[in-house]
């Protein structure tokens, strides 16, 4: 297989040696370029050889450039072939319980290798064929991310209806051979493979460490649309609490045994079961953040140290209101009782959403819908000026989950929405800044 080039940047090594749109990358000294992470990989030494196709004929050219520094060619996409989908059916599949009329992306279940080395996308390793497998060891592709949820290969079967979900949790074992490290996701559904099960699983992924460097524990999404899906219940303060004592009982052992806790629960589990949520030292080096393991922490840390940083900075007067998802409400509101006690001209409206969008168990700011902040924020707002959290948006900042824009939101609330950055110390520092957010 070859790659078409779509570009050249210019002054790179591509450019001089003449390289152009429509050229095709063959190998580089023998090894083939099939997508992007062989040609990052293959084209990052100082000196190669280049196999081409262009004009009809093959060349074999020389680079000679700076380790490490990009050869300079464009694709047609950036993983220059199409993302691989998803294969399974899990039980818990959040993109199973969408409804209908959302952008089309959205409805996209990608499980592909080398967005977890690109991103940090998590894996199920069920779309591996022993060709990748060898790739990831030959490349040290490490760490990777591989959403595990249970060690019980019968139980794995079960939960993502894919008959190959059980045999290829035999390459988490070549792959610590291989000395490649791996961050391990553990999606709990209550009654299915926490308990009993969830034991066995951290029994396995712990003695694998330092290979299984870290593991986080996270409860199922569930919403309103779970229509002819599997039935689930969503965790109470109870059960939450169960969950939380194996969790924290397996992180101290590893804490004791081999200096780092390894096992980590996400911050839900914490604010379901009304428990404290633990000091920064307790999440080490914020492994598993993306997974909300910590964020809590962070977020609140962040905040108070740029508050007592900016101590002598005199804010302009200025009143706000802010939305959020029912979870992280009381946080934001703790937040922002304090901004307002060291800086009485400061104050900020919080307006909890709940996700009437979604439903279920649902509460996380980042799936909160303008529909609901309209339905549940019209007549209630204290002032012109809305606070937004820019996780509730796409990438480009315009959109919500439910299509709807920043200016839909503006026009049906009579407001000026302001984009509210997600860290807390980025947060403190724009409603400290003295302009308008």
């Amino acid at each position: 297989m070859a790659v078409r080039i779509k570009s050249v940047q210019k002054g790179s090594a591509a450019e001089a040696l003449g390289l152009n749109a429509g050229a095709m990358l063959y190998s580089a000294d023998g090894n083939e370029i099939n997508d992007m992470l062989d040609y990052q990989f293959y084209t990052s030494g100082e000196r190669f050889e280049l196999a081409v196709l262009r004009e009809g004929k093959l060349d074999y050219l020389t680079v000679e450039k700076g380790e490490y520094e990009p050869l300079g060619c464009d694709f047609e996409t950036y993983l220059i072939d199409q993302k691989h989908s998803c294969s399974n059916h899990c039980m818990f599949c959040f993109i199973d319980q969408l409804p209908k009329g959302l952008r089309d992306t959205l409805y996209f279940k990608d499980d592909d290798e080398r967005l977890s080395f690109l991103f940090g996308n998590y894996i199920t390793l069920t779309n591996l064929n022993e060709h990748e497998v060898e790739r990831i060891k030959k490349m040290h592709i490490s760490p990777i991310n591989i959403s595990v949820h249970t060690t019980n290969p019968a139980l794995r079967v079960r939960m993502m209806a894919n008959k190959r979900a059980g045999e290829v949790l035999k390459y988490l074992d070549e792959f610590a051979a291989a000395g490649i490290r791996m961050n391990c996701q553990l999606v709990l559904c209550r009654g299915v493979n926490d308990g009993d099960e969830l034991r066995r699983t951290l029994d396995k992924l712990t003695a694998m460490y330092p290979a299984v460097q870290s593991i986080a524990a996270v409860p199922s999404g569930l919403t309103d649309y779970r229509r002819g899906l599997y039935k689930l219940e969503p965790y109470d303060a109870e059960s939450s609490a169960q969950v939380l004592d194996i969790l924290e009982e397996y992180g101290q052992r590893c804490k004791e045994a081999c200096g780092s806790r390894v096992v980590y629960p996400g911050d839900e589990w914490y604010l379901c079961a009304g428990r404290p949520i633990p000091p920064g030292s307790f999440y080490e080096d914020f492994v598993q953040l993306e997974n909300g393991v910590g964020m809590w922490r962070m977020f609140r840390d962040e905040f108070l140290a740029e508050l007592e940083f900016a101590q002598r900075r005199l804010p302009l007067p200025r009143k706000l209101d802010v939305v959020t998802g029912t979870l992280a409400a009381p946080l934001i509101q703790e937040m922002m009782d304090e901004l307002n006690r060291r800086h009485k001209s400061v104050s900020v409206q919080v307006h909890p959403i709940k996700n009437n969008f979604f439903g279920g168990n649902v509460s996380v700011a980042g799936l909160v819908t303008a529909t609901d902040i309209i339905d549940q924020c019209k007549g209630r707002l204290k002032t012109k000026h809305l606070g937004v959290p820019e996780v509730m948006l796409r990438d480009e900042k315009d959109l919500f989950l439910d299509s709807k824009s920043i200016q839909d939101l503006e026009k049906a609330l009579g407001v000026k929405v302001h984009i509210l950055p997600s860290g807390g110390g980025d947060l403190a520092k724009a409603l400290l800044a003295n302009k308008l957010i």
